[in-house]
């Protein structure tokens, strides 16, 4: 038994309620459990109940042992003045103050808590993988969207933690947040760093030259430190060391990483088809707000990197003739990271359903994220139709069944109900 668990079973009413009487001998009658409370204070607020023949209102709070009450010293907290029952998993020894108090364990179901042990203890891929198929549709859609909006509302405070950086510039942020996404998981802290050492006023005096751009981004990301053999990066590094001064530029002081990527992935070929999408958009984030459908972002991401990537990964080292395109796999990782969190962001932050209603459908036409995560719950049966679907799936994963928040969780729930 846990203090949690506990919790769970009060909140939800799941032991044998008939002739309830106190340990005082008093009979009792919950009328409401209260709300669960997860700040500071008693376990649930504005509870119910009838003592004898009189009506209380106050808090509950829960503990395994009676004896828990002083050894939490809740006896000198003010914040516990208004409890009007003290609940526990056992009653050890006799209450110290005068609140009357119940034993639940003699009342609940050993299977309750034979489902509950099993789940903890399990080390399957989630804990309740043996039982999840008889989980009903109706409970899986309203569970999946709780997911998504608890995480997209998570990812916007993270983007109005930037905002705070940027004087709540939302075109600069977004910039940091798209430059960040274009460095994938290995370089995302460079290019971030990268994209806030650049704002975007100085950028937009250089839009209109593609060299300019491209070799503002190299040099801020220390890739035009060296000597080069080839023509191009030697006139990069020029052009670079021209404006390093003019504006009194920094490189970041990290290299990006190029072991154990793809060529594809490099942060060259990444660096020079964000210089392309500068170059293409100006206010990108507000024509992102513009957009009607999730089909008119993809065109605008649909970039090239200048010619000379055509024949290159890196500098100095010719390669076969590949066009370097964005594909359609990493415009919907951008879709999905940072369009999608940006716009709900903003209607979050501005009180504009319009905005969130646009992020969720974009999700929706968006196709699923394929990963070990998702392909876990597709051998388990659970449905990955779209980003809207994975992106819920990854918030199970790792802030419930990694954390083994089953207690939390509605197929949990449901799964303990039985």
């Amino acid at each position: 038994m846990t203090e949690r668990l506990l919790q769970f079973i009060w909140q939800f009413q799941y032991f044998n309620k008939g002739e309830l009487t106190t340990l005082q001998g008093e009979r009792l009658l919950i009328t409401s459990p209260g709300q669960y409370n997860t700040n500071q204070g008693p376990d649930f607020l504005e509870a119910k109940i009838r003592i004898g023949n009189t009506t209380w209102a106050g808090n509950v709070e829960l503990h395994f042992k009676t004896s828990d009450w002083e050894k939490h010293k809740h006896h000198q907290d003010d914040n516990y003045n208004n409890v009007i029952l003290h609940v526990v998993w056992e009653h050890d020894l006799p209450p110290q103050n005068s609140i009357p108090v119940l034993e639940l364990k003699e009342r609940v179901s050993k299977i309750l808590l034979e489902r509950y042990d099993e789940l903890i203890k399990t080390t399957n891929f989630i804990p309740c993988e043996n039982s999840i198929d008889l989980i009903k549709d109706i409970t899986w859609k309203s569970w999946k969207d709780r997911l998504l909006a608890e995480r997209l509302i998570k990812k916007s405070k993270i983007v109005e933690r930037y905002l705070q950086q940027s004087n709540y510039h939302w075109e600069e942020v977004f910039w940091w947040l798209l430059a960040r996404n274009f460095g994938i998981i290995v370089n995302a802290d460079a290019f971030e760093e990268m994209a806030k050492s650049l704002p975007l006023a100085v950028l937009a005096k250089h839009k209109n030259q593609i060299h300019q751009l491209e070799c503002l981004l190299l040099g801020q990301l220390n890739l035009l430190s060296r000597n080069f053999e080839e023509d191009y990066p030697k006139m990069l590094k020029k052009e670079y060391e021209f404006y390093k001064k003019k504006y009194g530029l920094r490189p970041i002081a990290r290299l990006p990483f190029f072991l154990r990527m793809r060529p594809g992935n490099f942060p060259t070929i990444r660096v020079a088809q964000l210089a392309v999408l500068i170059f293409d958009s100006a206010h990108l984030f507000s024509k992102v707000k513009e957009a009607v459908s999730v089909n008119e972002i993809k065109k605008r991401f649909e970039v090239t990197a200048n010619d000379y990537w055509h024949y290159h990964y890196r500098f100095d080292e010719p390669s076969r003739f590949k066009k370097k395109k964005l594909g359609i796999s990493m415009t919907d990782n951008i879709i999905i990271n940072t369009i999608v969190p940006m716009l709900f962001a903003f209607g979050n932050y501005h009180h504009e359903e319009g905005y969130k209603q646009k992020a969720l459908s974009w999700l929706e036409e968006t196709p699923a994220e394929n990963n070990s995560i998702t392909k876990g719950f597709l051998q388990l049966g659970i449905e990955n139709k779209n980003a809207f679907d994975s992106q819920a799936l990854l918030e199970l994963k790792k802030e419930y069944c990694d954390r083994k928040r089953c207690l939390d969780c509605s197929v949990g729930n449901s799964i303990l109900k039985g």
